[in-house]
C-alpha cells in the first residue's frame, strides 16, 4: 500500500497488482441485476419509438454508473472499510434508482435524476478525497470528473423538472456531456485538461469486471426468459421459442467468452497505455455488447408472449436488433484487442439484415429462430476458423 495518513491508505499502490474482483465489488453488482430486470420489463411492455429512445438514455445512464464505479474500485482497495462504506452507499442508492426506473420519464423523474446525480458526484468526490495528499495528478483528475458530473447533473435535474417534451432532449444533452468528457480529457478553466495515463489501472481487473457484468446481463436474460416461459408455456410453439431463446443466450456467451474475452484481458494487461486502452475496450467498447444483450432479452420476451403473432417492425427490431448490436460490440472489442476483423460477425450481421427484410411476412417465433440461427452461424464459423488457424500455426 502507498504509505500516508492512516485514514488515507485506501489506494492500490502502483507496485501492487489487483487482478481479481473483490467480494464487495461482486456484492455491488447484484444491484444491477434488479436494475436491468426493471429496464427490460419496462421496455418489453412498451416498445414504441419514444419508449426506445427513453430506454436508450436509461441504458446509457446505468452503464455509466457501473463503469465509472469500476474505474474507482480498480484504483482503491475495496478491503478497506471506507471504500466498502462507499460501495454500500452506492448499492442503496442504486436500488432506489432501479425502483424509479419504470417511471423515470413519468412521476419518478426527479427521484431518478437526483439519485443518479448524487451517485455520480459522490463517488468521484470520494475518489478525489482518497487521492488527496497522496497522488495529486489523480486527485485533480477526479476533481475534474466531479465537476463535469456536476455540469451534466444540472441538465439531469432540469430535465426531471421539465415536461416530457423537454425532458428527453435535456437528458440527451446530459448523457452526451458525460460520454464526451473522457474523450476531451475533462477540460476546465483553471485546471486545464487531465494528462494522458494519469491513472494507474489494472487492465486484468478491468477485463474481469466487464466480463462479470456481461455475465450479469446474460443472467438477466435467462431470468426474463424463465419468467415469461412460466407465464406462456401452455401456448403453442412456446416451448420451441423457449429453447431457441435459451440457446441464443448460450451462443452469446460463447461468442464473447470463447475467444474474444481472453484477447481483451491480454491486451489490457500488456499495454503500455492502460488508461487509453481501458476507455477503448471497456468504457465505450463494452456498451454495445451490454445494450445488445438487454435488447435481446426484450426480443425474447416478445417472442415468448406473442409467439404465434405475425412479425412486425417493432418486434423485429428487438429480436434482430439485439443480436446485431451485440455483434457490433464484439467486432469493436475484438478489432481493438486483436487487430483482426472477425469476418464471421459480419456474416452474422448480413444474415440478420436478410431476416429483417422478411420480418413483416412471417411470425414472431420464426424471427426468433432465425435470430438464433444467425448467432449459431457466427459461433460455428469463428470456432472452426480459429481451429484451422491454430492448426496452421502449430
Amino acid at each position: 500500500m502507498v504509505q500516508g495518513p492512516v485514514s488515507k491508505r485506501w489506494i492500490i499502490s502502483k507496485d501492487a497488482h489487483k487482478s481479481k474482483a473483490s467480494f464487495p465489488e461482486l456484492f455491488f453488482d447484484l444491484v444491477f441485476v434488479f436494475g436491468l430486470i426493471q429496464l427490460s420489463h419496462t421496455l418489453a411492455t412498451d416498445f414504441s419509438p419514444t419508449a426506445a429512445v427513453e430506454a436508450a438514455i436509461l441504458i446509457l445512464a446505468i452503464w455509466w454508473v457501473w463503469i465509472n464505479t469500476t474505474w474507482v474500485t480498480n484504483l482503491l482497495d475495496t478491503e478497506r472499510e471506507p471504500v466498502r462504506y462507499m460501495l454500500f452507499a452506492l448499492m442503496f442508492a442504486g436500488i432506489l434508482m432501479a425502483i424509479a426506473l419504470p417511471e423515470a420519464f413519468g412521476e419518478h423523474a426527479l427521484p431518478f435524476a437526483a439519485i443518479y446525480v448524487a451517485m455520480q458526484i459522490g463517488r468521484s468526490a470520494f475518489a478525489a478525497y482518497a487521492f488527496c495528499d497522496i497522488d495529486q495528478p489523480s486527485a485533480k483528475t477526479f476533481l475534474r470528473i466531479t465537476l463535469w458530473a456536476t455540469i451534466s447533473g444540472i441538465f439531469w435535474i432540469a430535465g426531471a423538472l421539465s415536461n416530457i417534451e423537454l425532458r428527453i432532449p435535456l437528458w440527451i444533452i446530459a448523457v452526451s456531456i458525460e460520454y464526451a468528457a473522457p474523450l476531451i480529457r475533462y477540460p476546465l478553466p483553471g485546471l486545464g485538461n487531465a494528462s494522458k495515463e494519469t491513472l494507474s489501472l489494472s487492465g486484468e481487473h478491468m477485463a474481469e469486471r466487464c466480463a462479470l457484468f456481461v455475465i450479469i446481463c446474460l443472467g438477466e436474460t435467462i431470468l426474463t426468459t424463465g419468467r415469461n416461459a412460466v407465464e406462456h408455456m401452455a401456448a403453442d410453439r412456446t416451448f420451441v421459442v423457449f429453447c431457441s431463446a435459451f440457446l441464443s443466450t448460450v451462443i452469446m456467451w460463447w461468442i464473447y467468452f470463447h475467444h474474444g474475452q481472453e484477447e481483451v484481458a491480454e491486451k489490457a494487461e500488456t499495454t503500455s497505455s492502460p488508461e487509453t486502452v481501458a476507455h477503448n475496450l471497456f468504457t465505450y467498447g463494452h456498451f454495445p455488447i451490454v445494450a445488445g444483450i438487454i435488447l435481446t432479452a426484450v426480443g425474447e420476451d416478445f417472442s415468448l408472449s406473442h409467439a404465434g403473432e405475425e412479425g412486425n417492425l417493432k418486434h423485429g427490431l428487438a429480436m434482430l436488433g439485439g443480436p446485431a448490436l451485440f455483434l457490433c460490440g464484439n467486432i469493436w472489442v475484438k478489432m481493438a484487442s486483436a487487430r483482426q476483423f472477425p469476418l464471421s460477425h459480419l456474416v452474422g450481421l448480413l444474415l440478420l439484415a436478410c431476416v429483417a427484410a422478411i420480418a413483416p411476412l412471417t411470425s414472431n417465433y420464426v424471427l426468433n429462430l432465425c435470430a438464433t440461427a444467425s448467432l449459431l452461424v457466427v459461433a460455428a464459423w469463428e470456432y472452426f476458423a480459429l481451429k484451422a488457424q491454430a492448426a496452421s500455426t502449430a
